[in-house]
């Protein structure tokens, strides 16, 4: 029985010009006979990470290991013997061929490896019965509900019977009735021998799983007096990628942030001097960090808590900054928000002056018109 292994595990890669690393030194252990689950929202690196142990997609560094295989490590025959013999993939998009039916699909990656045409059908109609499919086996994908494509799709990842198996987001299109026999399936085939890794978002799967591993973990809402930071010229305060749970005041100096380019290069996005602050976005919606902040000359700023941040916004202030910051820079999980009129001791921030009425406007520009015919 084989065991998972992941040690210091890092994932980066461009994407519109800049570094994105979704993974960032993840270690994980899991045991044959596990059901895991990679939990967190779109993006935050669950396909990616399945892509690495399906041996599809090459890790920045560390490794990951199965059982004696180091897979980091396979190439050529041995990387499509891996492939096709150890591990299984499950697909979001299910990915049946529209022209061939639930058997035949099963079959296909059987009679690809020349497995004997009696032999294949027999293995296929098994699985598929296995699965509860055994009255649809002759209708092709376009005849079955979300969930029977689902379990077809199941059924065919089982061809060789693989130790390890992998499903990306296997109940994101099916209804509650669907998705209670395709969880039933998967937590069956978790048993010792064979090792299910599940990337969801959907938490209806965390009470079956084994093991949780959480890739965008929860930052502190609230908790924790503010943390004052004195920085030298050029002193990084966080890196982009990073996690952190503390939005930064300036008290003293200027503080950079730039966003990391594929090529290494740095894009300047904004510069915030003493009363304004930066870093909100990660914090509040579990992003990592966008952008690397540098203190560009020396410099004090102080780490608050989202509580802490959001008394000293106001709530409508508070919803302003997502708003605002998520235009500035399309990602801006990073960035410069706009200067706080109060003080960084808890002081509220007075709320805006209300914008004047349309109504009012044109009631005056009436006036000033009869003014000057008067």
């Amino acid at each position: 029985m084989a065991d998972l292994e992941i040690t210091d595990l890092t994932v980066e890669y461009a994407s519109g010009g800049y570094v994105v690393r979704p993974i960032d030194a993840l270690n994980l252990h899991a045991g044959s006979g596990e059901l895991v689950l990679l939990l967190g929202p779109s993006g935050c690196g669950k396909t990616t990470l399945l892509s690495c142990l399906a041996g599809i997609l090459t890790p920045t560094a560390g490794s990951i290991r199965f059982g004696s295989t180091q897979i980091t490590g396979l190439g050529g025959d041995d990387l499509t013997a891996y492939r096709r013999r150890t591990v299984g993939i499950v697909f979001q998009a299910f990915n049946l061929i529209p022209s061939l039916t639930a058997l035949e699909n099963v079959e296909a990656p059987l009679l690809a490896e020349r497995t004997a045409s009696g032999a294949a059908r027999a293995r296929a109609t098994s699985l598929l019965e296995r699965v509860g499919l055994s009255d649809r086996e002759h209708h092709r994908p376009g005849d079955l509900s979300g969930g029977q494509q689902q379990r077809v799709a199941i059924a065919r990842a089982l061809a060789y019977d693989p130790p390890l198996l992998l499903a990306d987001e296997p109940t994101a299109h099916l209804d509650y009735i669907q998705v209670e026999s395709v969880l039933r399936i998967v937590r069956d085939l978790a048993r010792p021998g064979r090792l299910v890794v599940v990337a969801t978002h959907d938490d209806r799967m965390v009470p079956l799983a084994d093991r949780v591993v959480e890739l965008a973990p929860k930052t502190k809402q609230d908790g924790g007096a503010p943390i004052p930071v004195e920085l030298a010229a050029g002193e990084v305060l966080f890196e982009q990628g990073s996690r952190g749970d503390r939005v930064y005041l300036v008290e003293r100096g200027e503080i950079a942030l730039a966003r990391i380019c594929s090529d290494g290069s740095e894009e300047p996005l904004d510069v915030v001097g003493p009363g304004g602050y930066f870093g909100e976005l990660a914090p509040l919606l579990g992003y990592p960090r966008a952008a690397t902040a540098r203190a560009r000359t020396a410099a004090a700023v102080t780490g608050y808590t989202v509580q802490d941040f959001r008394e000293m916004l106001g709530a409508d202030r508070a919803a302003e900054v997502l708003g605002r910051a998520g235009g500035r820079t399309g990602a801006g999980h990073a960035i410069a928000g706009r200067a706080i009129a109060g003080r960084a001791n808890g002081h509220k921030v007075p709320p805006p002056k209300k914008p004047v009425r349309r109504r009012a406007q044109k009631r005056s520009a009436a006036k000033r018109t009869a003014a000057r015919k008067g």
